[in-house]
């Protein structure tokens, strides 16, 4: 006969498992905002957190529609439309909130480029409204300043822009080359002439489609790990990088360059479906991202990056 054990000698390792029942699990890496059920956003390829509005991100749409941004709430609704003047619209493709001397701003990134035909790009840059009311709507949006720019070496289409405003740094990178290329331009120029985008280098980590993928279906394989969306976080110690199949995260350690930080292989956490991933930003605390797909209804995630 077995001798029975001691109730006592039980009680650790099952006290034990039930506090690691009980310890609460980590957030999923992707988590369901909202929706986008408003037909006019049916073709978003950028978003950025308000700096100004609480629970505000702004949104905006590629060519063949207005020049617009929409304030939209983390739930999916509009808020407000804001017409933009003064500017030609041809492929709008990113946008990125920061902080200047006090001040609120939005960067307009017009630099897509599907054939490659393209001799300058344009940059503008738009002060946050203060209200996102009725009032505030009638009158348009127009830029505090426009940067107008080329690419060194020849035509390349461009979806992810981000800004560094304490290095006063514009960063850009490729979508189509492998690996993509990182670019940098000032935030404020010297001159209002024709800038010349700088590289600083080529971004490791980015994952490429393997044989199996390239079998099956050569062009989507390749498609899935083109970069559509990039933003720096508001403490400036991350950059995130979308494309259609991923989030790539690039830690800056200390005050090293962006050129630096791009060079080590990053965090990679893979999107959940996403119907066309163009739209990706910090939210405002730094804590997570939103983004979104260029299609309506679409929906809006929350990325949980867990560090």
């Amino acid at each position: 006969m077995t001798p029975r054990r001691p109730i006592r000698r039980l009680l650790p390792p099952v006290l034990a498992a039930l506090l690691a029942a009980c310890t609460a699990q980590a957030p999923p890496f992707a988590q369901l905002s909202g929706m986008l059920l408003d037909a006019h956003l049916d073709e978003i390829s950028g978003l950025a957190a308000s700096r100004t509005h609480d629970g505000v991100l702004w949104m905006l749409d590629d060519g063949g529609n207005p020049a617009r941004l929409f304030a939209v709430g983390t739930r999916g609704g509009v808020q407000a439309t804001f017409e933009v003047a003064g500017v030609a619209k041809t492929d709008w493709e990113d946008i990125a909130a920061f902080e200047l001397d006090g001040h609120h701003y939005l960067l307009v990134a017009d630099t897509g480029d599907n054939g490659g035909l393209r001799r300058s790009l344009q940059l503008h840059v738009i002060e946050e409204p203060a209200s996102l009311g009725e009032d505030a709507r009638r009158a348009p949006l127009k830029p505090a300043w426009s940067i107008a720019f080329r690419w060194p070496d020849g035509a390349r289409d461009c979806e992810a822009v981000a800004v560094d405003a304490e290095r006063g740094e514009i960063l850009l990178v490729s979508k189509k080359r492998t690996p993509p290329e990182l670019f940098s331009l000032p935030l404020r120029p010297d001159d209002e002439g024709l800038q010349v985008a700088r590289k600083l280098g080529v971004l490791a980590g980015v994952p490429v489609p393997d044989a199996e993928a390239l079998r099956a279906n050569e062009r989507m394989a390749r498609i899935r790990h083109q970069v559509t969306a990039a933003d720096v976080s508001p403490d400036r110690g991350r950059l995130a990088v979308m494309t259609y199949n991923e989030v790539l995260l690039y830690r800056r350690r200390g005050d090293e360059s962006w050129a630096e930080a791009v060079a080590r292989k990053p965090v990679v956490h893979d999107l959940p479906w996403l119907p066309q991933a163009e739209a990706l930003g910090w939210d405002a605390e730094g804590r997570g991202l939103y983004a979104t797909g260029e299609f309506a209804p679409a929906p809006l995630l929350y990325l949980n990056p867990g560090e």
